[in-house]
């Protein structure tokens, strides 16, 4: 195990998944020049040897998206970050009409081995336009794939999965977790889609989580445990495939679930989760499940009200009260 971010973590996931697949590249805006908008590919072209598969793109996310999926069809697997997640309208129709469906119109004869890399999240002042965090918009579209790490180890192990997969994969990526540091695993290792982490052994309610939420829902298990309350927390790592079977599990144990996500509340991926629970774990339930999300309204820049649009360790600690009755 080594320490490092969870930047370092994705950039030596991408050297090696270049160094040992010549067809695997990267692309995206200004990704030389300062090494794309995170800096998380800074001297990959050197890392690789080969500084002509890290490519500069105009400012054109359809055009980007467009030239993947061509790129991909014709047996390349090409690796895109859009900077921010709130650049993704502007190439919905290649992204959901074409990369997408196009294994399947085709019937097989082709397919779509791309990766969008999607830095999401709420960041001091950076305002509605730089701050959504869209996942439950690709999780309802059938061919995507939708991944969302939490760390800088399930970075590295979900890219690399996500870089050898045959289908288009979509990976949301909080902005904040770039600078956080973790151990991750030496050598070559992946994570599989469609199977959850239980981040935290508990007995008493369960906690759904991904992405940034995950560190957030760890840090409320640990204040909790000091008032008595065992808290499991599960880390869903990707949602289309999500592991259902995994959250039923612990519910059906605990008999409490709280649902937790960054993003607005109104028909979030939680909706989902909560759903699923109360159809089939229903009589397991010793509460209503509680859902948590963002409120809806676009992110303000004013830092007071911008605090206000977060999910916080607070949120969490205080859902799993109600939850559990507690005052």
């Amino acid at each position: 195990m080594s320490e490092m971010t969870y930047l370092q973590a994705t950039f030596e996931a991408m050297k090696e998944e270049m160094l040992r697949d010549a067809s695997v590249f990267a692309m995206a805006e200004d990704i030389n020049g300062c090494g794309g908008a995170m800096g998380a590919y800074t001297g990959l072209g050197a890392a690789i040897g080969d500084p002509s598969r890290v490519m500069d793109t105009p400012i054109s996310e359809a055009g980007i998206v467009s030239s993947a999926v061509g790129a991909a069809l014709a047996g390349m697997r090409p690796v895109i970050d859009l900077r921010f997640s709130n650049c993704l309208p502007c190439c919905m129709d290649e992204i959901v009409n074409q990369a997408a469906k196009s294994r399947y119109m085709f019937g097989g004869q082709g397919k779509v081995s791309m990766v969008i890399r999607c830095p999401d999240g709420i960041v001091k002042m950076q305002g509605a336009h730089h701050t959504d965090c869209l996942e439950a918009w690709f999780a309802h579209i059938p061919g995507l794939q939708v991944v969302v790490p939490s760390s800088p180890a399930e970075g590295k192990g979900l890219l690399k999965t996500a870089i050898r997969n045959n289908n288009p994969v979509m990976f949301f990526e909080h902005k904040l977790l770039f600078g956080v540091k973790g151990e991750v695993p030496e050598g070559d290792y992946t994570i599989p889609f469609g199977k959850a982490d239980v981040a935290r052994q508990g007995g008493d309610v369960t906690v759904v989580a991904y992405g940034i939420m995950v560190g957030r829902a760890l840090e409320a298990a640990a204040q909790l445990a000091s008032e008595g309350i065992d808290v499991e927390v599960i880390d869903l790592r990707t949602l289309s495939p999500w592991d259902k079977e995994a959250v039923l599990n612990s519910v059906k144990k605990t008999g409490r679930a709280v649902v937790a996500h960054e993003a607005t509340r109104q028909c979030g991926f939680g909706a989902e989760i909560s759903a699923a629970i109360s159809e089939e774990a229903f009589d397991s339930l010793k509460s209503p499940v509680v859902r948590i999300g963002g409120p809806f309204v676009p992110i303000p820049v004013s830092p007071d009200l911008e605090d206000m649009c977060r999910t916080l360790p607070k949120d969490i600690v205080n859902a799993v009260r109600q939850c559990v009755g507690a005052r």
